[in-house]
């Protein structure tokens, strides 16, 4: 076999690889209902990780720049107002640095955690139930949304029985409307 035959192949194989992501998944747990809770749990992770992480650049950037002090309007240097020339973002030298990298890497982390175990959770719910009833309802939807906003709930620091039945009923109202809207649009 030549070089230019097994390259082919290697490419292909990628290709169909990239192209049957969505069919096949990432993971073969053995069992559809492992596979779509740790595939769901991995994405949203993903999604948590980024936008955690892209609301502490933003926030870096505006404390940097000023703009937090100024009442929230935007720095002279985006305007072209004329100012004395300070450095933005002085605050990220040494001590500080490391302790807002601390503080990112453990608020992506929980973020991050929060995000893919509401997702591993509604996913799975509405898989087994759908498995266990027969049929992908509104029904479905609530149940697993009901009990994904409990759970959500009880990973915040200062959760009361109060807060933990509020996030129960939005879940389920959200997943419900969500459900009930599909096909709609």
């Amino acid at each position: 076999m030549n070089i230019s035959t097994s390259s082919n192949l290697e490419t292909r194989s990628l290709l169909d690889e990239l192209c049957n992501f969505d069919k096949e998944g990432m993971l073969d747990l053995g069992h559809p209902l492992l596979n779509r809770i740790a595939e769901s749990f991995l994405k949203a992770a993903g999604v948590g990780a980024v936008q955690a992480v892209s609301r502490e650049a933003y926030f870096t950037a505006i404390e940097g720049c000023g703009a937090v002090n100024n009442g929230g309007a935007l720095p002279p240097e985006i305007t072209g107002a004329k100012k004395k020339k300070t450095q933005c973002f002085s605050g990220l030298k040494g001590e500080t640095s490391c302790k807002s990298l601390e503080a990112l890497v453990k608020n992506t982390g929980k973020e991050s955690l929060q995000w893919g175990l509401a997702a591993g959770i509604y996913s799975g719910l509405t898989y087994g139930l759908k498995e266990a009833r027969g049929a992908h309802d509104w029904k479905n939807s609530a149940v697993a949304g009901a009990v994904t906003g409990a759970t959500l709930a009880l990973t915040l620091e200062d959760s009361s029985h109060e807060h933990i039945v509020q996030c129960a009923i939005t879940g389920a109202a959200i997943s419900t409307a969500a459900n009930l809207l599909t096909g709609i649009f």
